[in-house]
């Protein structure tokens, strides 16, 4: 079976391409608005974790409806949302049996709600897999720690290939600080051997 897995660059989209990994050919799909060169992140951490990547390229035109969303909201949530939706359609289209994502158990965001994923599958025919939608936090980090070498610090300080650093380049410095809460981010940086 191949897999595209929409990917990040870090832990949780790299641990579900590894749990992929024994029953299909897994390439890494890192997304871009062409706003910036984000993605690249995402490349490089896809290659040191010894799997195949892709660049795919979005719509600018829903970063931007995603970037007025964030503003009018005052809050992430619900751009990012739209963003991680307009990510699977796209790599829906593509040529794999099924496509997949890092989304765990406890994310507040994004999500994958049972009836989106049902309807790409039917309009796509493709499957959505979700292997870490049963998993949560404590147990992600301990397979990351077990099976992964990760860089970790705060947002603006690690180079990241998400969706979240193409939209804070849409915003002012201000909205920025405004809009997203200080978290932590991960960058994979290889393989534990």
């Amino acid at each position: 079976m191949d897999v595209g897995v929409l990917y990040s660059g870090g832990k949780d989209s790299t641990l579900a391409a590894l749990t992929l990994e024994p029953f299909a050919s897994v390439t890494l799909l890192c997304c871009t608005f062409g706003i910036t060169d984000d993605y690249e992140h995402a490349l490089d951490a896809g290659e040191r974790a010894g799997f195949r990547t892709r660049r795919v390229d979005l719509d600018p035109e829903v970063a931007h409806a995603a970037r007025d969303q964030l503003v009018a909201d005052g809050f992430p949530s619900n751009g990012i949302q739209t963003v991680h939706e307009h990510a699977l359609e796209t790599v829906a289209a593509f040529e794999f049996d099924a496509i997949a994502d890092g989304t765990r158990r406890d994310d507040r965001v994004p999500t994958v709600p049972r009836s989106l994923a049902q309807s790409i599958e039917d309009r796509h025919d493709v499957a959505h897999l979700a292997p870490l939608a049963g998993i949560g936090r404590r147990a992600i980090d301990a397979m990351a720690d077990q099976s992964l070498l990760v860089e970790t610090g705060s947002s603006s300080s690690i180079p990241s290939g998400d969706y979240e650093a193409e939209l804070r380049t849409l915003l002012t410095e201000r909205e920025v600080n405004e809009i997203f809460p200080p978290h932590t981010q991960s960058r994979v940086m290889g393989r534990r051997r």
